[in-house]
């Protein structure tokens, strides 16, 4: 194999390995107390109808696109539940290649404007036609 062929090819190799290094790093990345999203049980006296009717219902959402969300809710049995943690890395480059619970919450935000109270979003849970149905306040919080 000639000299520059052999040096295009690890060429192409050395970007295609710093690629993917860029890609797995950012979600290695770890610093300050971790987020997490939270699920906190609400009243359904403490909603207004508008919030009540407007609410994420829980069984649309996909565990996929919302694992923070998903983890918390099933956390929430006994009242409050807690996603897995989420570290911001230390120089902020993080949150533009990893998902985290902001990007869940700023898209329940968008989508479910209605059942948006401040910086919270309410979901609905076990809204199977009857009395039983839970409410949720979702928001980030940070434990240490």
């Amino acid at each position: 194999m000639r000299p520059i062929a052999r040096n295009f090819l690890l060429g192409v190799l050395v970007v295609v390995v710093l690629l993917l290094a860029l890609g797995a790093l950012p979600g290695l990345l770890k610093s300050g107390d971790p987020y997490y999203l939270t699920a906190t049980h609400a009243d359904a006296d403490e909603l207004t109808a508008d919030q009540r009717a407007a609410a994420v219902e829980a069984a649309n959402l996909s565990e996929r696109r919302y694992e923070y969300t998903t983890a918390a809710l099933a956390d929430a049995t006994n009242g409050t539940g807690y996603s897995e943690p989420y570290w911001r890395g230390p120089v902020g480059i993080k949150g533009a290649f990893t998902h985290s619970p902001f990007d869940e919450l700023n898209a329940l935000r968008s989508n479910y404007p209605g059942a948006t109270d401040g910086d919270a979003v309410y979901v609905r849970a076990n809204a199977t036609g009857g009395e039983n149905v839970t409410f949720y306040r979702l928001n980030v919080t940070q434990r240490p």
